[in-house]
């Protein structure tokens, strides 16, 4: 039962038990209108307890960074090539 379903209740409920003043010789609606509106109170407490445990937990984005040992070839002592290299995920979107 969702909250417009148990609100729907509660507000019958009170209708019957408050509004209505009609006596059938079989039917009291004064406590038809009691066991809706806890009827109703009980499916909204309902949901929203499972609404709350529902919860998604979201870990923080992960920043994975990988670099590479600069190669440095030293020919007559004068550096050749410096390597440097940097991998990040697609979409991580995070400055290194």
């Amino acid at each position: 039962m969702g909250i417009g379903a148990s609100i729907f209740l509660i507000a019958l409920g009170a209708i019957f038990a408050f509004a209505v003043d009609t006596n059938l010789g079989w039917l009291n609606l004064d406590v038809v209108g009691w066991v809706l509106m806890l009827a109703g109170v009980a499916g909204l407490l309902t949901t929203l307890y499972f609404w709350n445990s529902r919860r998604r937990v979201v870990a923080a984005p992960v920043r994975e960074q990988v670099v590479a040992e600069p190669v440095v070839p030293v020919r007559d002592d004068r550096v050749v090539r410096e390597e440097y290299r940097e991998v990040r995920r697609p979409g991580s979107g995070y400055p290194a």
